[in-house]
């Protein structure tokens, strides 16, 4: 019998929350950017450690208010990982740049800093690297190498609210960051994301890309051609009433993460995701993936899974072998981004889990390989 989740047992309190912080923004009839918006981009920025937040309507639009505010443009190259969510390629897209790709480390599954370098030519503009499944990349030789050739850092974060690197958080690490407030990431307003950064420059020309570029100084006076992509209130309501919770969500991904290799650890075939010293990882999903020796192959796995009543997910394409990015990058190889497309698997990995849960999906695992 596949175990229940008790998902008012669980969540009722949040859901108060969430109910209560909604029914405020609407007796209140004040939708877009008022005083819950401002206080989500207070509180993020505070927990990135960061002196500005400017909250979006999506990640992707966050990551390419980021890139537009560094100043990516038509003609420029901006080097970022190929193994990610496709966004990461397509804000580059978007902003008349070409995206860059190199192959990740097959450890934390990020960006590989030895290969950034060999990428770098003269229309690099900037660096985009990726903190898959909230493990933050390895920064320091990143920065080191964007310092030597002048470009701008912005790290897509979208997976990994309270992720730390040496002790600083993710959002922190670069000249720029973006977050997303999808329904499945950590912190989540159903839609929605964030742009965080130290610098007051990029924060005002990330304000003024989301908002059509209105002038403070005379109505309906736009300076430059710009978006009108804003979080609502609402959306900021339901953001802002889970930060306080953010370290209880990621402790029970911390918590899942130990369970789930505490009973997987020892099988043949299957590799498990790493957490390197130095780095805090949130674990925003648990990620496998399936070697030979497993026996059943990833889809078998995920199919003897599914005749369980356990859903799992792939691992994301490799960016430059999807339809849209292919032709462009027709015979361009990363073997381990590749693999790593090809055989990685997610299990359940929400903070709604219980440890007889994973015991299940554990078992389960364990079962199909026999």
């Amino acid at each position: 019998m596949i175990p229940q989740i008790d998902l008012t047992r669980q969540h009722a309190a949040l859901r108060a929350e969430l109910l209560e912080a909604a029914s405020r923004v609407l007796a209140s009839s004040w939708f877009i950017l008022g005083p819950e918006g401002r206080a989500l981009e207070g509180e993020l920025a505070a927990l990135c450690e960061a002196r500005h937040g400017i909250g979006v309507n999506s990640g992707t639009d966050a990551l390419v208010f980021a890139l537009k505010a560094v100043g990516v443009g038509p003609g420029d190259e901006v080097i970022t990982s190929a193994f990610s969510f496709v966004a990461s390629g397509s804000t580059i897209a978007l902003c008349g740049a070409r995206p860059v790709f190199v192959d990740v480390d097959p450890g934390t599954l990020n960006l590989d800093p030895a290969l950034v370098e060999k990428a770098i030519t003269p229309r690099t503009r900037a660096i985009v690297p990726v903190h898959i499944y909230g493990h933050p990349v390895d920064m320091d030789p990143v920065r080191a190498l964007a310092e030597r050739h002048g470009l701008a850092v912005i790290e897509d974060a979208a997976e990994a609210h309270g992720a730390a690197y040496h002790g600083r958080p993710a959002g922190s690490l670069g000249h720029a960051a973006a977050f997303s407030f999808y329904g499945n990431k950590i912190l989540t307003t159903g839609e929605g994301g964030m742009v965080t950064t130290n610098d007051p420059v990029i924060a005002a020309r990330a304000r003024e890309l989301r908002s059509l570029a209105l002038s403070t100084e005379r109505h309906f006076w736009h300076r430059s051609v710009a978006f009108n992509y804003r979080m609502s209130n609402l959306q900021a309501a339901i953001g802002l009433a889970q930060t306080e919770r953010l370290d209880a969500l990621v402790a029970r991904r911390r918590r899942n993460r130990d369970r789930y290799v505490q009973a997987l650890a020892e099988i043949p075939g299957l590799t498990l995701p790493v957490e390197r010293p130095d780095c805090r990882n949130v674990f925003w999903m648990f990620g496998v993936t399936v070697d030979e020796d497993f026996g059943p192959s990833r889809d078998q796995l995920r199919a003897r899974l599914a005749a369980c009543g356990i859903e799992t997910r792939t691992f994301f394409v490799p960016i430059h072998i999807q339809p849209a990015y292919f032709r462009v990058h027709r015979g361009e190889r990363y073997p381990v981004a590749e693999r790593l497309g090809a055989t990685g698997l997610y299990l359940p990995s929400g903070p709604t889990l219980s440890d007889a849960d994973v015991g299940y999906v554990a078992r389960q695992i364990r079962r199909a390989r026999a």
